[in-house]
C-alpha cells in the first residue's frame, strides 16, 4: 500500500477508551498481541521507543499511554498503516514520528540512530508452510516475507547499549528466537502467554538487553482466560489480563530486571 489513508477504517477503542485507534476496516486489524506486547516494555519516562514494522500504531502508543514522555518512533512498511498510526498519534495527543520504508533496507534517517527500547510484532507465518491471506494489507501483516533473523538483526542494531528489544511471537518460533537473540543480545527473558488453564502456550513474549549477562529466564505462563473452556459470546478475560487490557497496566515482566 502507499499514498494516504484506506478508503474504509473503523474507529476502535484500546486499553479501555484511553485510546481510540483508526484501522483498516479490510485488512490487518490488531488483536490484543501488540498491547501485551506493549504492557512487557520496561520503559522509562524521556526514553526512546522504535517500533518496527508498527502498523497503525497499537503497541507504540498503548507504551506511550502508560509511560509518560517517551519518544515514540515507528517504522512502517505499508503507506496506508503509516498514513493512520500518524494519524492515532496526532489525534490521541502523542508524539509519534512514524517514517515510511522496510526493515531490511533501513530508511536513512533511522540507519544512524539507535533508541532505548525496540519492540516488533513480526509477521507470524512462514508462507512455505501456510496460506496466503487473500487481502494484501493483511497478507503482508502476517506473512513473513523478511526473514525472522533479519527482525531480529535489525532489532539489535537499533538498540543501543543496555537498551531492550521486545517481541510478541508465536509459540512454534521460539526456538528459532532464542537462537537469534542469543548471537545478538542477552539477558533472555520468555513469557508464554496461554489462552486458558490447562491449554499450550501459542504466543510468547522475548525481551533481551544489548550487553546483558543475566542467566536465561522462562517465566511462568500468563493465562489470559478465565475457565478451561470459552463460555460462549462473551469475553471472560482474568483479571490480570482486563487489567493490561482495559487499564494499561504494566505486566509484572516488564519490571523482572
Amino acid at each position: 500500500m502507499t499514498g494516504g489513508e484506506p478508503d474504509e477504517v473503523t474507529a476502535d477503542d484500546f486499553l479501555g477508551g484511553q485510546l481510540r485507534i483508526y484501522q483498516p476496516r479490510r485488512g490487518y486489524r490488531a488483536g490484543i498481541d501488540p498491547v501485551m506486547l506493549a504492557a512487557g516494555v520496561p520503559a522509562k519516562p524521556g526514553q526512546s521507543v522504535l517500533d518496527l514494522g508498527c502498523g497503525v500504531g497499537v503497541a507504540a502508543l498503548c507504551l506511550g499511554r502508560r509511560v509518560p514522555g517517551l519518544r515514540l518512533t515507528g517504522l512502517e512498511l505499508q503507506g496506508e498503516y503509516a498514513a493512520l498510526a500518524r494519524r492515532n498519534g496526532a489525534e490521541n495527543g502523542l508524539e509519534f514520528e512514524v517514517v515510511e520504508g522496510d526493515l531490511s533496507d533501513m530508511p536513512g534517517t533511522l540507519r544512524e540512530r539507535q533508541f532505548d527500547h525496540v519492540i516488533a510484532n513480526p509477521p507470524y507465518f512462514d508462507r512455505a508452510a501456510s496460506t496466503a491471506a487473500a487481502e494484501p494489507g493483511r497478507e503482508t501483516a502476517m506473512g513473513e516475507r523478511t526473514p525472522l533473523a533479519e527482525w531480529v538483526k535489525q532489532a539489535a542494531r537499533r538498540c543501543m547499549p543496555g537498551g531492550h528489544v521486545s517481541l510478541v511471537h508465536r509459540a512454534e518460533r521460539l526456538p528459532e528466537l532464542l537462537a537469534e537473540t542469543a548471537r545478538r543480545l542477552g539477558s533472555v527473558e520468555v513469557l508464554p502467554l496461554v489462552p486458558r488453564e490447562g491449554r499450550e502456550a501459542r504466543l510468547v513474549l522475548i525481551r533481551a538487553r544489548k550487553g546483558g549477562r543475566a542467566k536465561f529466564r522462562l517465566h511462568d505462563g500468563w493465562i489470559l482466560h478465565a475457565g478451561v473452556e470459552h463460555p460462549g459470546d462473551r469475553e471472560n478475560y482474568t483479571a490480570a489480563t482486563a487489567s493490561v487490557l482495559r487499564q494499561g497496566k504494566a505486566l509484572p515482566f516488564s519490571g523482572s530486571f
